[in-house]
């Protein structure tokens, strides 16, 4: 079974980013699931035929880390797009974020901070499934770095696709747009 490329047109106009910042970063997504797909196929191929040992199924294994994770990633963080109001600040995710870094707006600073740290990647906010605790991870690669057991809440992508056609090097403007436009029922929907 194949993936399908998901549809964000609903995302377009969005205030802070432009429809050919939004567009663009849509079709790289897609790459991330042709990519997929393709490396499925391949994959399975070179099972059915033995040759699973050999280098190129190995490399192939790893390069498909990348793609799939680079199509979820961008799913989720679509996904977690396109909110037109801020958070509910009686709701259960302000009150677990409160819980574990003692409030909202220390959560908001820490995760801002990792977003703006130098660097490509990705700030992910986590659930450790073991514990439920909310931890703010940096993911430098779509395959490196993920907390084994956690569930994303929110994905915020600052690889410079993101946000360099409208805000250049500017990335706190993005971080800024991102905040305003963040999607918070489908942040909280994903909370354990």
């Amino acid at each position: 079974m194949a993936y399908e490329a998901k549809d964000f047109s609903n995302i377009l106009g969005m205030e802070g980013f432009s429809d050919t910042l939004l567009n663009n970063h849509f079709t790289l997504y897609r790459g991330y699931v042709t990519s997929t797909n393709k490396l499925l196929d391949t994959l399975s191929k070179m099972l059915t035929e033995g040759q699973t040992a050999t280098p190129e199924f190995a490399e192939l294994k790893r390069r498909f880390g990348w793609e799939f994770d680079g199509m979820r990633l961008h799913e989720l963080y679509f996904e977690n797009l396109g909110g037109q109001g801020g958070v509910d600040r009686e709701g259960s995710l302000v009150r677990k974020l409160t819980e574990d870094f003692g409030s909202y707006e220390a959560w908001e600073k820490d995760f801002k901070s990792t977003g703006a740290m130098r660097g490509i990647g990705w700030a992910v906010l986590y659930q450790d499934s073991a514990t439920g605790r909310l931890i703010n991870f940096w993911i430098n690669e779509h395959d490196v770095g993920h907390p084994a057991g956690c569930r994303p809440l929110l994905v915020m992508d600052v690889f410079e696709h993101a946000y360099m056609t409208d805000y250049g090097v500017k990335r706190p403007d993005y971080i800024e747009a991102f905040f305003k436009n963040i999607n918070w029922q489908a942040v909280e929907k994903r909370l354990g």
